[in-house]
């Protein structure tokens, strides 16, 4: 296992993470977690491991992208101490718990199929009608190529709220908490983002590790003028 504390020491973590753990809601301790990761600098590439190098366990939390930003929220809402914490994020972050890159969730929707005791997909449901479904064949870049060589192809149905179809009902309907992935119209992509839906008031925030260039570390953004030039939204709701 590689850990990187970043700001925090051990001590400092366990304390975080037993905080978090007496709030009762998973959108309440989700909202105090990813919080404390506002202004974490945004860092691509953390994950030890591909088809030749052997899997580690890696927590850094110096940097992060969306996904490890997303792993790390919901590994820690689901614990009661650091010591937990790592243990849960084995069994968020892979499949079955199993460290290897083959097991690895590479993909937003793969946390429907594989932790489905954790979250649900919620984006038909959110977006009844207006939702729409389209069969793809993940990490098939093309007829010949793949996003991620040595992972098998995953044939699935993602289910997607198109952006214009967003309105202030829906945004109602949004729950703090719930992960929120930005769909991807490329073959082999389920979302090319990820983020966390935060209320406050009346407005509802993007809470995301942002890769732009006047960003580049963890910020809350209107989340209806991020998704304004998007293609559409995958939700996934804390169990």
């Amino acid at each position: 296992m590689k850990i990187v504390f970043g700001k925090w020491t051990e001590d400092k973590l366990d304390h975080m993470i037993r905080q978090a753990s007496e709030l009762r809601s998973s959108g309440a301790r989700i909202e105090f977690l990813s919080a404390q990761f506002l202004g974490t600098q945004y860092k691509e590439d953390t994950l030890v491991g591909n088809i030749d190098i052997t899997e580690e366990l890696v927590i850094n939390l110096e940097g992060i992208d969306c996904f490890t930003f997303i792993d790390y929220i919901e590994a820690m809402r689901l614990s009661k101490s650091l010591s937990e914490f790592k243990d849960n994020l084995r069994k968020v972050r892979y499949q079955s718990g199993n460290i290897s890159y083959e097991s690895r969730n590479h993909f937003f929707t793969d946390w429907r199929e594989f932790n489905s005791s954790l979250v649900e997909d919620v984006t038909g449901k959110i977006g009844a009608g207006k939702s729409r479904h389209i069969k793809k064949a993940l990490n098939q870049k093309d007829a010949t190529a793949y996003f991620l060589t040595g992972i098998s192809c995953r044939e699935r149905e993602v289910v997607y709220i198109p952006s214009e179809s967003v309105d202030d009902a829906l945004i109602e309907s949004l729950s703090t908490g719930d992960y929120a992935g930005i769909y991807s119209e490329r073959a082999g992509l389920d979302v090319s983002h990820a983020g966390i839906i935060i209320k406050d008031g009346n407005k509802t925030f993007l809470r995301h590790a942002s890769s732009a260039a006047n960003n580049r570390k963890v910020v809350d953004e209107d989340f209806r003028e991020y998704i304004d030039d998007k293609p559409g939204i995958v939700l996934l709701r804390p169990k």
